[in-house]
């Protein structure tokens, strides 16, 4: 059974926002994530131990979108981030873009934490 998709903050809006065929490649990595694997351009965050967040880049018409989220949670798939690349030098991905997620991954936490103890008291 597929792991439910819980979207933090803006991140589905700003998905929302990016081309059609974009889209679709960002929604197969996290259909895939949902199901227990792994697409071929999902790679881990650099600076996020253990690789429990994962980035897909996906590039469009010069331009580069990317989604992050995290599959450190057993039964949710948190999707952290979605943005387009403004900088056109390097493939780093800039530290305000980073910060962001790492404040959503700690929402996330939260998030999970008050659903587990929702869960326990049904």
């Amino acid at each position: 059974m597929p792991k439910e998709v819980m979207w933090i903050a803006s991140s589905l809006r700003d998905l929302q926002a990016f081309p059609d065929s974009v889209k679709q490649a960002m929604g197969f990595a996290l259909f895939q994530a949902q199901c227990g694997g792994k697409h071929v351009q999902a790679k881990p965050l650099k600076g996020f131990k253990g690789g429990g967040v994962l980035e897909v880049v996906e590039d469009y018409d010069g331009d580069t979108f990317r989604t992050m989220y995290t599959v450190r949670f057993s039964d949710v798939v948190y999707v952290l981030h979605s943005f387009q690349k403004k900088a056109k030098k390097g493939i780093e991905t800039p530290k305000h873009e980073i910060d962001i997620v790492e404040a959503r991954l700690k929402m996330a936490a939260q998030l999970h934490e008050q659903r587990a103890k929702q869960k326990k008291g049904k």
